[in-house]
């Protein structure tokens, strides 16, 4: 989507607008291409227009392939295709963020499972990993096909597939709620290697239950959550790691930060920053999902792994915009201990 952000003010009263591109999924692959420098690419749809070429000019200069971008003929109103647009407010203290997506009839929500060749993505290029999410699969009974689809296809080949649950209740609150959320996702689940997802996100797309889970998730008992997960992988043994972020949002700029990793029957927790301060939380927990991601290929290591998201998420919500400003170095230098002194 095209983000657009107004700035230290509010959508209501503002008067301009700073575009920037974004969306969940593109967010962690952006993120390993520009600071992880890994090799990434989108799979997408997008109108044919010049919003549609705005778009496609922010992801080249992220340095993301393009290659396999559906462009759909644009019909010069938006009467039956579109490019969807994010309208993102960041919050200040104690007003919190605001999303007010705009996505009817956008071109990625018409997308069908036959309108990529899954089989030569995944059999003939040689994509090592995947990663889609719940807010993909919630656009349309059609997005949700071709989540199940591809991530069949990746599985077929060995593909490693990352899910990130992302439940979004405006999304799925027009197409079945929680029912439905829950139909879709068990399903996509029994494909998955890496399920990415907060307690809420588990509790409403998978039907599992946090005892004592209530409005205010933030505040959950560590323990309680790794009960839940026990019984995740209980049920997809195909589920071979799992993670988290740990955020307690004591103000929409102040905020506890940390994160939580399953694999191989151990849990492994990042370094705790409490207190961190916030310039714009939004795209926080997909640089979480990339620098995870980047850890599992690099190092196997699911330890070094979830420091090394929870590092990157750390920096990316220090920054303007859906996308990390991070590089590898200063995830590194953070990771170590790192402050913030002056670097001259």
């Amino acid at each position: 989507m095209l983000r657009m952000d107004p700035g230290h003010t509010r959508i209501r009263t503002a008067r301009r607008f700073e575009a920037w591109e974004g969306g969940g999924e593109y967010n962690v692959a952006r993120g390993l291409r520009r600071c992880f420098g890994m090799r990434t690419g989108v799979v997408t749809s997008l109108a044919d227009n010049e919003i549609g070429r705005l778009i496609e000019d922010f992801i080249l200069q992220g340095g993301v392939d393009v290659t396999l971008i559906n462009w759909i003929p644009y019909d010069g109103i938006g009467r039956t295709v579109r490019n969807g647009l994010n309208f993102t407010e960041r919050g200040y203290g104690i007003r919190g963020a605001l999303g007010v997506p705009d996505r009817g009839l956008s071109a990625a929500s018409q997308i069908r499972p036959d309108d990529f060749d899954w089989e030569s993505i995944f059999g003939k290029q040689g994509v090592r990993w995947f990663h889609t999410g719940g807010i993909f699969a919630a656009l349309s009974e059609s997005t949700a096909d071709t989540v199940l689809k591809a991530v069949e296809v990746a599985r077929k080949y060995g593909t490693i597939v990352s899910y990130d649950l992302n439940y979004r209740p405006s999304l799925w609150g027009s197409i079945g709620g929680k029912k439905k959320a829950q139909e879709v996702n068990r399903e996509i689940a029994k494909s998955v290697d890496v399920m990415i997802g907060n307690e809420e996100d588990f509790t409403a797309c998978l039907g599992f239950e946090v005892e004592g889970l209530d409005e205010d998730i933030s505040s959950i008992d560590v323990g309680k959550f790794k009960s839940m997960i026990n019984a995740v992988v209980l049920e997809y043994p195909n589920i071979k790691v799992t993670a988290t972020t740990l955020r307690t949002v004591k103000t929409a700029t102040l905020n506890d930060w940390g994160a939580i990793c399953w694999a191989d029957g151990e849990f492994f927790e990042a370094v705790h920053r409490p207190d961190l301060e916030v310039f714009d939380r939004v795209g926080g927990g997909d640089s979480f999902a990339s620098g995870l991601v980047y850890g599992l290929i690099t190092t196997g290591d699911p330890a070094e792994a979830v420091n090394y998201g929870a590092a990157h998420g750390a920096l990316a919500m220090t920054t303007p915009g859906d996308t990390s400003m991070a590089s590898l170095s200063e995830v590194k230098k953070l990771m170590e201990g790192g402050g913030a002194r002056v670097v001259r």
